[in-house]
């Protein structure tokens, strides 16, 4: 590994760290080979929602889409082995010929250091494990649904088959981007039902628990014909927000969602045991504690609204602890 190299993946192991608690302490119980590949796939989308949750101010709504289109081209250039700049504007210069798929750029500004690396590692990652780059447009293309002014642009859902449209790239692409840096003990396309299935799991149980700081962006991701089931709409759960109080038909309809929820972890947890051996335990052990939120959430009777349901770090840890346990003998053979 180069040094450049070297260091672009240290940068993604940074912002594992620094913000994804959860999923930075599963990936310790990784093999240490695989770790700078799933940190890098986890800087990209730290990198790509940072720029989203940037555009709900209206000044930089177009910037963060020519953002956006610029991360793609620039992504689609690594990966074309092709020299990815563009040109500022008046410099005089012939431009390199934009990949057939790649979007219209408008952004007159080069992508920033840090951006420039995680691009750099996540390229990487993407040729090492052979992952197929479709499921970075597809992602792409789910997070362009959340920037005001764009073509794609949904602030609410209608139904749970509406949202898990724009889950497929949100969730379930990234579940299949991890897949081949994790291995599996069947073909591949065997485990990517489950896969698939299991980031849609986690994305769901985020936007259960982030309910309130979502309505704060004027964004509503629990499907409305499932809260119309209970009396629940946009206008309760405004007053639900204003006043700090679960009313009882939001409490209801939270209850069906989880447990709606808990069904898509119980369809992807088996596909765990599809996966290679050394890295079941970090899966498994993502999955325990994501569900652990839901858990918190009904432990708080449902009070989303004022405060943040978060699985106790006492808990995290003794999870982790007793998943390496049970993997050790397993890691050491293998060793």
């Amino acid at each position: 590994m180069t040094i450049q190299l070297d260091h672009a993946y240290r940068d993604c192991r940074r912002v594992a760290a620094a913000h994804g608690r959860t999923y930075f302490l599963a990936t310790r119980l990784l093999e240490p080979e695989r770790r700078p590949a799933v940190h890098a796939l986890y800087a990209f989308a730290r990198m790509v929602d940072d720029i989203v949750d940037a555009a709900d101010a209206p000044a930089h709504a177009e910037e963060s889409a020519a953002q956006l289109d610029r991360i793609e081209y620039e992504l689609r250039g690594h990966l074309a082995r092709i020299p990815a700049r563009l040109p500022r504007a008046g410099s005089g210069r012939a431009g390199h010929t934009t990949p057939d798929h790649a979007p219209s750029i408008t952004l007159d500004r080069p992508s920033s250091a840090a951006q420039d690396r995680v691009l750099l590692a996540v390229s990487d990652t993407i040729r090492r494990y052979s992952i197929a780059a479709e499921h970075f447009w597809v992602f792409l293309d789910s997070m362009r649904m959340d920037i005001p002014g764009s073509p794609q642009y949904r602030d609410r859902y209608p139904s749970m088959a509406a949202l898990r449209e724009y889950m497929r790239g949100s969730a379930a692409a990234i579940g299949l981007q991890l897949l081949p840096v994790l291995g599996t003990v069947v073909p591949r396309e065997d485990a990517e039902p489950a896969a698939a299935a299991l980031g849609e799991a986690f994305q769901l149980t985020n936007f259960l628990r982030d309910t309130a700081e979502d309505l704060d962006r004027g964004r509503i991701y629990l499907p409305a014909d499932e809260l119309a089931a209970f009396d629940v709409d946009a206008d309760l759960l405004q007053h639900c927000r204003r006043t700090g109080h679960t009313d009882p038909r939001v409490r209801r309809a939270l209850a069906h969602l989880i447990a709606v929820n808990r069904g898509i972890y119980r369809f992807a947890t088996p596909g765990i045991e599809l996966l290679s051996p050394r890295v079941r335990p970090a899966i498994r052990t993502a999955a325990i504690l994501y569900g652990g939120i839901l858990d918190e959430i009904e432990h708080a009777d449902y009070a989303i609204f004022t405060c943040r349901a978060v699985v106790p770090q006492h808990r995290r840890l003794r999870i982790a602890a007793k998943e390496f346990a049970a993997a050790h003998p397993l890691l050491r053979r293998a060793d």
